[in-house]
């Protein structure tokens, strides 16, 4: 799916420990629609360069978004499910290469061949889903219902999305380490991180920090745990492969732990980025989690659920990250994904205190800062 971000200006103050910021807040404020609401993060490094929440997370309560407003960030969600599997074969616990009887027990022969690797990359041949995001199923039924489901390609033949993969993927996650899928990342992942409002039900964020989503007309469709969930999280046509709330603070401090050896060791840390499987008509590939862009490379994802939309992307060549949601859907910011997150991201470096455009701008950067956009800013800097 597509991504949002949001409308603002930027005083170019700088305070101690602060970097700041390029021309941002300015190409924001030329680009955006009028009245988009959401949240945006720029860093480099290890330092934010900008974050800024625009309108309001909860509109009936007048609460408005800021940096630290939770959100349910989709399909970026995929990124730590694979994080996981690489953690555990850090731990010796499996290899990418094992296939998934290994790990769940007898399975069909026409899946027999079918890897973890396979899974990560959406070269299963498993369909992209195998009921709604929201029906009540347990774990054993949705890999019931996996291993039932007839392959639309053999396995490594060719790419095609599976969020029942990333379910699978999930669901190996606590059958190897004798965990919750979510426990297990908060131990493993999110705590060295030091990612405090990541999860799915452990942070207990007060409620009005999480964001309302609203449909295009602008109908309330509640906060995320609103919709039909399990006690522990989402029921497993979505867990692993979306629903997981976050903030934009807790994302740069997940690509802050990616530059270094805080949750996964540099060879992890190579395979999560490697470029596996190219994906047809673009010139991207597929790794674990992450799209590739580019020799750069570019490693990206975004998410949607027809309410929220979100988009992530990193340089892993300087070290640069930019992340922008949206609580409401809307065709007017879904059509200038993903080519705003990457403008974003070429401004992420600290620019002149003048606020004059990096020279890495992009042509297409350019051209789009004529969008009228509305004002309006919340300065934050970490």
């Amino acid at each position: 799916m597509k991504s949002r971000t949001l409308t603002g200006v930027l005083l170019l103050v700088a305070l101690a420990g602060c970097s700041p910021p390029a021309d941002v807040p300015g190409f924001l404020a030329r680009t955006l629609p009028e009245g988009f609401g959401g949240t945006v993060v720029t860093a480099h490094g290890d330092r934010i360069t900008f974050c800024e929440g625009f309108g309001l997370a909860d509109r009936a309560a007048r609460i408005p978004a800021t940096c630290d407003t939770v959100y349910d960030v989709m399909s970026i969600t995929k990124q730590f499910t694979a994080a996981a599997i690489l953690k555990l074969e850090a731990m010796g616990r499996l290899k990418v290469s094992d296939p998934i009887g290994a790990h769940l027990g007898p399975v069909p022969g026409g899946k027999r061949g079918i890897t973890l690797h396979h899974l990560l990359t959406h070269t299963a041949g498993l369909p992209e889903a195998v009921g709604d995001d929201y029906e009540p199923l347990s774990r054993d039924d949705m890999l019931a219902r996996a291993l039932a489901a007839g392959l639309l390609s053999a396995p490594g033949a060719e790419f095609r999305y599976s969020n029942t993969g990333y379910s699978v993927l999930a669901a190996i996650v606590e059958k190897t380490s004798g965990l919750s899928y979510e426990r297990f990342l908060a131990e493993h992942l999110f705590g060295p991180a030091g990612m405090t409002a990541t999860g799915y039900v452990l942070p207990r964020w007060e409620r009005d920090r999480v964001a309302v989503e609203y449909d295009a007309g602008g109908r309330a469709m509640g906060r995320p745990y609103e919709h039909p969930w399990a006690a522990d999280g989402p029921h497993w046509n979505l867990r692993g492969n979306g629903g997981m709330l976050s903030t934009a603070r807790d994302l740069f401090r997940w690509h802050r732990a990616l530059t270094g050896d805080a949750v996964l060791p540099a060879g992890a840390r190579k395979k999560l980025f490697t470029a596996y499987a190219p994906v047809p008509d673009s010139d991207e590939s597929y790794a674990y989690g992450w799209n590739i862009l580019g020799d750069g490379p570019i490693a990206w994802h975004d998410g949607g659920n027809g309410w929220s939309l979100a988009s992530y992307a990193r340089s892993l060549r300087d070290g640069t990250m930019a992340f922008l949601i949206s609580n409401q859907a809307g065709r007017e910011v879904e059509d200038l994904e993903p080519e705003l997150t990457l403008d974003l991201l070429a401004r992420a470096r600290p620019g002149d205190r003048d606020g004059r455009p990096s020279p890495r701008n992009p042509p297409a950067a350019r051209e789009r800062d004529r969008r009228p956009g509305r004002r309006r800013w919340r300065r934050w800097c970490e």
